[in-house]
């Protein structure tokens, strides 16, 4: 079978741009209740909601299954100190990441706490951008592992590196190093990737499937989002920007990269994995929960066909 899928909610929720508590609601529970679905992946902002955390404590599905990611924070504080991050040889820079971390186990806490969800897994993000050290990553990794994570496991979601000649989007640390101070810092973590990021720093979808099996063969992937990107501008933004495309055969317009064969090939490449992510934004058209569920579900219908091609690359 299919791993536990985990679908992220703030891709293709309307509710960082317009909130409607009512439609969120819905969503919300709509995108649990798609078949294989275990749960949400959820930003963290400084905060569990853009508009209203007190709702989403209340309001997240009964029993869901939840990630947390940080990487909205994490940009917009980058975007304010060119040295934060939890990979920055700068020692305030590395504090402040470290610091905004320990605020993001508390709100999970207080998620588990509340009874109503439970989170699984927190994803960690290598800034600075441009001047990350794979030094200081490794004694982040160590000090944050010894927390109390009250049951969640860490990964470190990899994001586009900086290439020399093209333009990044994240700029964080390559693959080779986030690997390589995982394994030097001893610590519990794993990695995840996704699909979308990785073609946005390789450019060449075949070239993200060996990335992938690269990954694999370090024995620490524990999970892969499906997440198109576009070599073109579109419905969905610029050519090369961090825009969560559907995968193609949902959405021809989005001249997305990500089409079914490369969906199958990054499954066969992954092997058995831990979890399974979908990251799709909504199409433009898209008004109500309706419309969101139906483009989600038609996106997990790829992923799960390539799943049943690929028997060996199930769950772990």
């Amino acid at each position: 079978m299919i791993p536990p899928v985990l679908v992220s909610a703030y891709a293709a929720s309307p509710a960082h741009t317009h909130w409607d508590p009512q439609l969120e609601g819905a969503l919300l529970e709509g995108l649990c209740a798609l078949p294989g679905v275990v749960g949400l992946e959820l930003p963290w902002l400084g905060e569990l909601h853009p508009h209203d955390s007190a709702w989403l404590r209340a309001n997240v599905p009964a029993g869901a299954t939840l990630a947390l990611t940080g990487l909205p924070c994490v940009m917009r504080r980058c975007g304010a100190d060119a040295a934060y991050g939890i990979a920055s040889a700068d020692p305030d820079g590395r504090r402040a990441a470290i610091a905004d971390l320990r605020a993001q186990a508390d709100d999970a806490r207080r998620l588990n706490d509340d009874g109503r969800a439970r989170v699984a897994v927190i994803a960690l993000h290598t800034a600075p951008q441009l001047t990350g050290s794979g030094d200081a990553l490794a004694d982040s990794l160590a000090e944050i592992a010894g927390w109390d994570w009250d049951g969640a496991e860490l990964v470190v979601e990899h994001c586009d590196a900086a290439v020399p000649g093209q333009q990044h989007e994240k700029g964080f640390l390559p693959l080779a190093d986030e690997t390589d101070a995982v394994t030097r810092s001893g610590a519990p973590v794993g990695l995840w990737l996704n699909w979308g990021r990785s073609a946005i720093e390789l450019r060449d979808p075949d070239a993200v499937t060996a990335q992938v099996r690269a990954c694999a063969d370090t024995g620490l992937l524990r999970g892969l989002a499906f997440s198109g990107a576009a070599a073109v501008d579109g419905p969905y933004g610029a050519a090369w920007v961090d825009a969560h495309l559907p995968l193609a055969s949902a959405d021809e317009a989005s001249a997305s990269l990500l089409d079914d064969r490369h969906v199958a090939d990054a499954v066969a490449a992954a092997g058995p994995l831990a979890w399974a992510g979908l990251k799709v934004s909504r199409r433009p058209s898209d008004r109500t929960a309706g419309d969101v569920l139906r483009t989600v579900a038609a996106n997990l219908a790829v992923v799960e066909a390539a799943f049943a091609q690929h028997p060996g690359a199930r769950g772990a």
